[in-house]
């Protein structure tokens, strides 16, 4: 089973980072990808670590969503910050989740993360839209690894 950082291709990465710059082009909200090979003591709890570390929370709007996939141990969570959950509806989570849950049963990661990542997009431009000589890229596009424990 190939590490966090050995997961995805080059290319598969160049894809990633393009879906989260695409999704990002019409909206002020943040989308962060941050892969591990282990999330102790479980998906959410470590997303929920890393989105702090990684300071997703200190988005001027509170806009900032974080993908966090635990490779090894096949778990993956979807996190979005308070302005977010505010604003998007109770299921939109879910609705997300599954999609890329049906993409991850079949072994296609970087398409289930790249449609996660489309359809987090449409939602932050809906409630978020870009707003232009205001809105700056507030989180590296890149996917991060793990840092910290």
């Amino acid at each position: 089973m190939p590490t966090a950082e050995s997961f995805f291709s080059e290319e598969q990465r160049a894809r990633i980072v393009d879906a989260i710059r695409e999704a990002e082009l019409n909206t002020s909200g943040e989308i962060k990808v941050h892969l591990e090979d282990h999330a102790q003591p479980n998906a959410l709890e470590r997303a929920k670590f890393i989105f702090t570390h990684l300071d997703i929370a200190k988005t001027e709007l509170r806009n900032g969503v974080l993908i966090y996939l635990a490779v090894k141990d096949h778990q993956f969570a979807i996190l979005g910050d308070s302005g977010i959950d505010k604003a998007v509806p109770i299921d939109f989570w879910d609705e997300v989740r599954n999609t890329m849950q049906d993409y991850f049963r079949k072994g296609d990661f970087d398409s289930g993360l790249c449609e996660g990542i489309r359809m987090a997009g449409e939602q932050l431009k809906h409630y978020f839209p870009y707003q232009h000589g205001k809105d700056s890229n507030e989180l590296s596009d890149d996917i991060s690894f793990r840092k910290g424990r």
